[in-house]
């Protein structure tokens, strides 16, 4: 009697499938980053094969490489990526964290921090790469207003119960309504409201920095000198503001409304005025038309100082502007 054939999951968006490591190598960089790849121990088991479904703020993803393989692509860079096994596991270092993942706790890849992989012999993974602005965004909209700091998952998310098991669920059922000949993210409303349940799910389920801020806005409601300061900021994006402006606005002291803005937002009231710029910055770049340069939008939404303008934008966005803006209009910034 044989044994069943089932096809991989997301069969029908296969990249690529092959024995060859650099081919392997550079394809899968192709869809994620540069990295490092080797197999451990003997070769012979190697079997690569990456499919892949694109949508709009995230992708879903199958991989395996037979063999026991390291992978060290470093910093990520534009996006998280939430790894789920299906079968074996993987040794997983992210920044300063440690832990093997297994179809009982997925992994979950900070952009922003150095990342090394060992994949076990037989390991297959379903994978969600979600966009770095993107989880920023969703995480600022769940706070009310951006962080000033990156959002930082710790450790494994846990997917045998609660909030993980459901996320898994999902995951696993937009594999399989793809595989049924009807993929459930792409360019439609109803994508998007998908992908937002995704990333909701993951802030729901994993363990992250702003746990603790997101708790205390879903308990309880804006005070109204936040309400104020946040109004008086958004009509003043483009302009200069002092700290002091703002809190005579707001009806507040200026230390009354700092601490305010850290109890409910996680950042300064400067802090989320120039996060809610670069948000403007980054979208003015992405519907940039042709001749439009990067040197404009800054000076449009008040950064001066150029170098620093990249250095921020690129740490929120995971890229920098002139990236942002050749892929918008297909040419570079030539100031």
């Amino acid at each position: 009697m044989t044994a069943t054939h089932f096809p991989a999951p997301l069969a029908g968006h296969a990249l690529f499938r092959t024995r060859d490591l650099d081919e392997a190598r550079e394809r899968v960089a192709a869809v994620f980053c540069p990295h490092r790849l080797e197999t451990e121990g003997r070769q012979a088991g190697f079997d690569a094969s990456h499919h892949h479904l694109p949508g709009q703020r995230l992708s879903l993803n199958y991989i395996e490489y037979g063999a026991r393989t390291l992978i060290a692509p470093g910093e990520l860079g534009g996006f998280y990526l939430l790894q789920i096994p299906l079968s074996g596991g993987a040794e997983i270092s992210n920044g300063a964290g440690r832990y093997l993942s297994s179809p009982a706790q997925a992994a979950v890849l900070n952009p922003h921090l150095p990342t090394r992989m060992v994949w076990e012999a037989g390991t297959r993974q379903v994978l969600v790469q979600i966009a770095r602005a993107a989880m920023q965004d969703h995480l600022a909209a769940a706070l009310g207003g951006a962080s000033d700091r990156p959002l930082t998952f710790e450790g494994p998310l846990d997917l045998t119960t609660g909030a993980g098991a459901a996320l898994k669920r999902l995951v696993l059922w937009l594999v399989a309504e793809t595989d049924a000949g009807s993929p459930p993210i792409g360019p439609s409303l109803m994508a998007r409201q998908i992908e937002s349940t995704v990333l909701s799910g993951l802030l729901e389920a994993g363990r992250h920095d702003h746990a603790a801020l997101m708790q205390r806005h879903r308990a309880a409601p804006r005070p109204r000198h936040l309400r104020l300061a946040e109004g008086f900021i958004a009509a003043h994006l483009d302009q200069p503001i002092t700290l002091e402006e703002v809190a005579a606005a707001a009806g507040i002291s200026p230390r009354g409304l700092q601490l305010a803005f850290r109890a409910h937002r996680g950042t300064t009231p400067l802090g989320f005025w120039r996060e809610a710029r670069l948000a403007r910055a980054h979208a003015d770049l992405t519907a940039a038309a042709p001749g439009t340069t990067v040197t404009e939008v800054a000076l449009r939404w008040g950064f001066s100082h150029f170098g620093r303008f990249s250095e921020l934008y690129r740490a929120r966005f995971g890229l920098c502007p002139r990236d942002t803006l050749r892929a918008a209009t297909g040419q570079g910034d030539e100031s």
